[in-house]
């Protein structure tokens, strides 16, 4: 049986005001969400999400998409030092990538592993000391919120409507209570908060 430490999971995801995790141009249109991600609030909000963190919880397109984009901005030393501060950390912590399709780790420090969202996210946290992080891994956010293995979520809500395409919260997911435990909002409407899961 597996034992559980004081490890928790944590999750961080923006969302337009209809729940999308995109723009109206499908999954890959970001034009609803990186306005806000780079605002004051957005980049505070980014810098928090990581520094309790010791292993990125990853999906596979997330990994392969973040290995295109955050490594230069570690070795850039004109990025926002927030933006920076997050890709070094994600370049250098542990990173565990769920894919049944990938078949070899496309990062260094990176264990791909091909096993249900759950069953690995309850294997870290029965060893290891730190946070586990899944940043933006629709896909990961949504099954450890069907098993109620998520302990916080990082949330900002962006002021557009996508009008179409995936929500992250799908009907059919456990009934649960969360406590807000900050909440700040931008100049251009975006809002972050952190939701504690109230057990």
């Amino acid at each position: 049986m597996t034992t559980s430490t004081d490890r928790r999971v944590t999750a961080n995801i923006s969302l337009t005001l209809d729940g999308r995790y995109h723009g109206p141009g499908g999954p890959g249109d970001l034009s609803a969400i990186v306005p806000y991600a780079t605002t004051e609030v957005g980049r505070r909000h980014l810098d928090r999400i990581w520094q309790t963190a010791t292993t990125a919880l990853l999906g596979r397109r997330n990994a392969e998409g973040f290995l295109g984009f955050w490594p230069s901005v570690a070795a850039d030393e004109n990025a926002d030092p927030r933006d920076r501060g997050y890709a070094k950390w994600l370049v250098d912590t542990e990173k565990v990538v769920l894919s049944s399709t990938l078949a070899e780790a496309p990062w260094e420090r990176t264990r791909v592993l091909n096993a249900p969202t759950a069953e690995v996210a309850a294997e870290l946290k029965a060893t290891g000391t730190g946070d586990i992080l899944v940043n933006n891994s629709a896909s990961v956010i949504r099954a450890l919120l069907a098993a109620d293995l998520l302990d916080r979520l990082y949330l900002m809500v962006c002021p557009e409507i996508a009008g179409g395409g995936r929500r992250l919260f799908d009907d059919g997911l456990p009934g649960t209570k969360w406590t807000l435990i900050q909440q700040e909002t931008g100049e251009l409407g975006e809002i972050a908060m952190v939701y504690d899961r109230a057990r």
